[in-house]
This record gives structure tokens, C-alpha cells and sequence, in this order.
């Protein structure tokens, strides 16, 4: 199986590239932080990211690619390969064990520079330059001001040249932008591996206040309800979903620690228009900011696309981008103010602009997490298709052989195969003395060149919330609750439930979900008794 991968890449390398290291492919592996599965304008999006819709033009743009749900778990496979419970993340108390390797681990015996920017959220204790990554500049926990640098945001390993920002000008993402052209640089005799893991647009939610400008009046004046008509009608148009798809119900938020409280605890988010005016006001100012935090993410992603391009190093550079989860309702359809928690403040009249502006912490809430997953079900944390599937873009012009939409599906454990495959660089089995888990995903190479992936279960846990897809049909609970069957391939959006219809298949696809939770390490079978949230 490894040679045949190795062959395979080698093929798809450009003619006289493959053989040392400088012909290699760069790559350039973007993370967004709960970013909607239809926020991107080629995934339906009303928000403007032109150089993110550039290369999904000129790439290939995945309908169906999953997560695990929420930030550290998704990242931790991301890196390693391996589910997040193998890697150490059943919880924001784990930190990569010595039975995984990261994809910087992997590159560098390869002959890889290895860099990264932007967040980390793997342990603040291990940083980046401890697993494997030459350079480093961003945060080592999960979320923090996108205005305030110190003591957020550090260099790595310490003693590397940093940058100095006033106070007034320093915006992660653009800073992150900044760092992300001073380590690729220009051409050189190595390839390089960038991990740029942005923290937009994750809560608090913060942005210049021109950005936010060019989306308040919009937001208020459509509103949810007819945002996400106008997203569903354009994914149609894009091919992303079929034409006769029909809108899902607004939806319904599951009981957690914090909507027990404020009363929201399964309600249904209310029509927009069924809202007095201060809060519609309130609401369309927050889709604002986080629309403006796209937009400048989107606008990052432009310079270093634009700094590959002078340089001449975009055609052999291989970028993917993605999500990291679905958007984040936390925690009803007010959002929260101060910390995520049940506080939510009614910001009105001048009070408006201080949403945004630095010194304020502000989510959206569970109304605008919706639309931003258009068309699908429920969120970040939950493991319906509204908190497990992510926007998915890969752009390589010296080496894609067939742009255009991938069906998948496709797995964040597919990246370690796939890289390997097209670097040659090899999977070891054991570190420092200790023994390697294999890989658990598969190689992305034939859709690369517009075939078919292999048939494939994927199982998911977080919070004791499961799923478990085979094919077109997908077994899927939340925390605590029975098991809920869908036929992906008539519904998509998860309305229908045919467990009682179809009671071996559910007993089936239970068992494998058993099987597979007992090898990767679910910790105690969280799903049968059901997992309290965690908070972020």
C-alpha cells in the first residue's frame, strides 16, 4: 500500500520536480476557527472572500469533509492523523501523547522547513517548537482578544527576531499575515510547512470597525430567516446541494449547562422578524463583526497568496483550507457578553459600537450559527452534520489534476496519508522509544485527480454526542440520547429518522461505532451515560 502511495505521488508531482528536495511541493495548510460550513462566498456566503472563492475556482472545493466537532480535538488530528481521543484530546486536558507523531514531526526528516502561525490550543505547557515546528508566533491557548498582543500572543522558540506593533495596530489576523510572509520568505534549497491557524472567527468576536460597516445595515434589514434562504439558493446554483433540497426548520437548541439557565434550553430559535427592534439591532451588530472577521481572514489569506505568487512559489505550493468545526451557537440566540456564560448584554443606541471594539467579548448566538451552517443541523460540539462538517478547499496548480467539486467524504486524519504520499516522507513507527499508533485516515490523492475516495466508516465522538457514517447512511445521537438513522443520500439535512424503520441497521452501525470507540481510546464510553459540555 505505501509503495503504490508513493508511486502515486510521484506521478502527480510536476515533470522534473520529484527527486530532491527542492522540487518538493510547498504546503500551506489554513485552519479557520468555527467558521460556517456556507460563510465562504463558494459556499453559499453573502460574506466577501474573494481570494478564498480564487482558489476554490481554480481548485477543488469539497461537499462533504468532517471534523471532530470542536477547536483542540479537530486540531489534534488534524496534526497527528490519528482520532483526537488517540492523540490525547477526549478533553481540553489532553496534550499530545508520545504515540503520535505531527505533521512537523513527519516534514522535517523529509527535508522540510517547518513553521507555524496563529493558534495552537494543544497545550499550553508543550508549544509548537516541542512537536516538531522550526518556528512559531501566535497563542497557545483556545481564544483570547484579537486586539491585545501581550501576553496573548508570543515567538517561539524564545530569543526569534518578533515583531513590534503600537497599541492601536495590532489585529491578530493581519499580524498573523505578517508572520506568516516573514517565515515562508523567498525561495530557497528547502520545501516548507506552514501551519497557519487563524483565530477568526472565533468569539470574542472583534473587528475593525470599517469592516463591521459594511455589514450591520445588511444583517438587520434580512435577518436569519432570509439569509439563509438567499445561502441555500446559491449553494444550489454552486452544485454544492441538490436543487430540490428544502430548508430545515429553524432550529431547535439542545439543552446544555448554560440554556437550562437563561429558559432557551430546547427551544427553537424565533423568527427574526418577531423581534423587537433593539435586539434585531443588537444581533445584526454581532453577525457584523464576525462577517468583518471573515472578511479580513479572507483578506490574510489574499497577501500570502499574493506573496507566493511575486515570489514564484504559488504553482508548486499545495494550500488547503478548512474549518476546524461548524459555527458556534454558545449558547442561545442571544449570545453572550463578558465570558461564555449565560450573561447577555442588550447593547442599544451609542452602546453598539462597543460590540467589536477592544475591551468587549460578545458571541452571536444559536440564530446566526444556523445560517452560517446552512442547510444543515446544529453546531460546534454536536456531531450532526451542522457541527461536523467543514468548508474543505485545495489549491495546487502544478500538481491538481481534476478542479472543480469533490463529493468525499473526506476526514481531518486523511491529511497526515495525503502529505506523506505527496512528500515521500515516511510515517515512522515508534518515537523516542515509544511505539506510533498507525494512521487512521486515508490518502486525498484520488480525488485529486477526480476519482472516487474508498469506501469508508467515520466515527465521531465529543461531549458524548456520536455519529458514525458508512456510506450514504449515518447513525447519529446527542449525548444521552438513542441513536437517530438517516439516509444521507435522499437526506442530507438529517430530517427524517429511520432507526425504528430500521432497526438491524441501526444495531449494525452501533456496533461498529462500539468497536471503534473501544480502540481509539473514547474514554469510558462517554456516549451511553452522556458527557457534560465544556465550556468554549
Amino acid at each position: 500500500m505505501r509503495t503504490r502511495l508513493l508511486l502515486l505521488a510521484a506521478i502527480m508531482l510536476p515533470s522534473g520536480l520529484h527527486g530532491s528536495d527542492a522540487g518538493k511541493p510547498n504546503i500551506l495548510l489554513i485552519l479557520a476557527d468555527d467558521l460556517g460550513y456556507s460563510d465562504l462566498g463558494c459556499y453559499g456566503g453573502e460574506i466577501a472572500t474573494p481570494n478564498l472563492d480564487a482558489l476554490a475556482q481554480a481548485g477543488l472545493r469539497f461537499r462533504q469533509f468532517y471534523n471532530s466537532a470542536r477547536c483542540s480535538p479537530t486540531r489534534a488530528a488534524i496534526l497527528t492523523g490519528l482520532q483526537p481521543h488517540q492523540a490525547g484530546f477526549p478533553n481540553l486536558g489532553g496534550k499530545l501523547g508520545p504515540n503520535s507523531v505531527t505533521l512537523a514531526e513527519v516534514l522535517k526528516p523529509a527535508g522540510y522547513r517547518t513553521l507555524m502561525v496563529g493558534k495552537w490550543h494543544l497545550n499550553e505547557r508543550n508549544p509548537p517548537t516541542e512537536r516538531g515546528f522550526d518556528e512559531f508566533y501566535g497563542m497557545l491557548g483556545g481564544f483570547n482578544s484579537c486586539w491585545q498582543e501581550d501576553p496573548f500572543y508570543t515567538r517561539w522558540p524564545p530569543g526569534r527576531t518578533k515583531r513590534e506593533y503600537a497599541k492601536d495596530q495590532f489585529y491578530s489576523t493581519d499580524v498573523f499575515a505578517d508572520y506568516a510572509l516573514d517565515f515562508i520568505g523567498k525561495p530557497g534549497p528547502q520545501p516548507w510547512f506552514l501551519y497557519l491557524a487563524f483565530n477568526a472567527p472565533h468569539f470574542p468576536l472583534h473587528a475593525p470597525e470599517a469592516d463591521i460597516a459594511r455589514y450591520e445595515s445588511m444583517y438587520f434589514e434580512k435577518g436569519w430567516d432570509r439569509i439563509r434562504e438567499e445561502r441555500l439558493a446559491r449553494q444550489k446554483n454552486l452544485g454544492l446541494v441538490p436543487a430540490d433540497l428544502a430548508l430545515t426548520p429553524r432550529a431547535t437548541v439542545p439543552a446544555n449547562w448554560v440554556n437550562v439557565k437563561t429558559g432557551w434550553a430546547d427551544r427553537q430559535n424565533p423568527a427574526w422578524d418577531s423581534l423587537p427592534e433593539d435586539r434585531r439591532r443588537d444581533l445584526a451588530r454581532r453577525m457584523a463583526v464576525y462577517a468583518a472577521m471573515v472578511d479580513r481572514m479572507d483578506r490574510a489569506v489574499g497577501r500570502t497568496v499574493a506573496h507566493l505568487k511575486t515570489t514564484g512559489q504559488l504553482d508548486n505550493t499545495v494550500i488547503i483550507f478548512l474549518s476546524d468545526n461548524g459555527a458556534c451557537a454558545e449558547w442561545d440566540p442571544w449570545g453572550f457578553d463578558q465570558n461564555s456564560g449565560p450573561q447577555n448584554v442588550l447593547h442599544t443606541g451609542a452602546a453598539l459600537k462597543e460590540i467589536g471594539a477592544p475591551g468587549s467579548y460578545v458571541s452571536y448566538g444559536s440564530g446566526w450559527a444556523h445560517a452560517c451552517n446552512t442547510p444543515w443541523r446544529l453546531f460546534k460540539h454536536y456531531t450532526h452534520e451542522g457541527g461536523v462538517l467543514t468548508p474543505c478547499i485545495v489549491h495546487w496548480p502544478a500538481g491538481l489534476k481534476a478542479p472543480g467539486l469533490a463529493a468525499g467524504p473526506g476526514h481531518i486524519t486523511d491529511f497526515m496519508p495525503t502529505l506523506c504520499a505527496l512528500t515521500g516522507a515516511k510515517y515512522p513507527t515508534e518515537r523516542d522509544g515509544t511505539a506510533i499508533l498507525p494512521q487512521e485516515g486515508l490518502s486525498l490523492l484520488p480525488a485529486f485527480n477526480g476519482e472516487a475516495l474508498p469506501k469508508r466508516q467515520i466515527c465521531i465522538e465529543h461531549e458524548g454526542h456520536r455519529s458514525v457514517r458508512d456510506n450514504d447512511w449515518k447513525l447519529v445521537a446527542l449525548a444521552g440520547k438513542p441513536w437517530e438513522l438517516y439516509h444521507l443520500a435522499t437526506d442530507l439535512t438529517e430530517m427524517r429518522d429511520l432507526a425504528a424503520k430500521e432497526p438491524q441497521r441501526v444495531q449494525d452501525m452501533a456496533a461498529a461505532w462500539d468497536d471503534w470507540a473501544a480502540r481509539c481510546n473514547v474514554q469510558g464510553k462517554r456516549a451511553a451515560a452522556g458527557a457534560k459540555p465544556t465550556k468554549h
